[in-house]
């Protein structure tokens, strides 16, 4: 049994109920918000009052690497203890993305409001995905001290 194993049960099975429902509820957010971006690119401009691009694959592929982190949140949903690193990158990149967009704000390139998406989106997910990575990260320490 390596120590991965021996940190829990592996599965969700034995942690606390709110994981798998906010790691779901993030993962469903994500593949919305994903999709909204490859192919409704264009309205997602007009609602942030810019002016659209000729080249939108720059977009695209955010929208991509937005859907993957939702497949990704599924896959932590159903395996936390095993899939934690997913979730740290997961973390790092909700706490990276409204740092870039104040960065835009105060250029004067996004209206402020967006910060409410920014919330929405990102931020109230840091301190449960915290959580959980660090109770994660906890148990297989643990672990690897019992196996040593």
């Amino acid at each position: 049994m390596n120590s991965i194993e021996a940190a829990g049960s592996g599965s969700s099975k034995g942690f606390p109920g709110w994981w798998r429902v906010v790691l779901a509820i993030a993962a469903v957010y994500n593949l919305i918000a994903g999709f909204a971006m490859i192919v409704f690119y264009h309205e997602g401009f007009r609602g942030l009052g810019l002016e659209k691009t000729a080249f939108n694959l720059p977009i695209q592929l955010v929208g991509m690497c937005v859907a993957l982190f939702g497949v990704g949140y599924w896959i932590v949903s159903r395996n936390p203890v095993e899939n934690r690193n997913v979730l740290l990158l997961g973390m790092l990149s909700k706490a990276i993305g409204p740092l870039l967009a104040v960065r835009y704000i105060l250029r004067g390139d996004l209206p402020v409001w967006i910060l409410i998406v920014f919330f929405f989106a990102d931020l109230i997910y840091l301190v449960p995905f915290w959580l959980i990575y660090s109770r994660c990260r906890s148990l297989v320490t643990q672990a690897r001290s019992r196996t040593a």
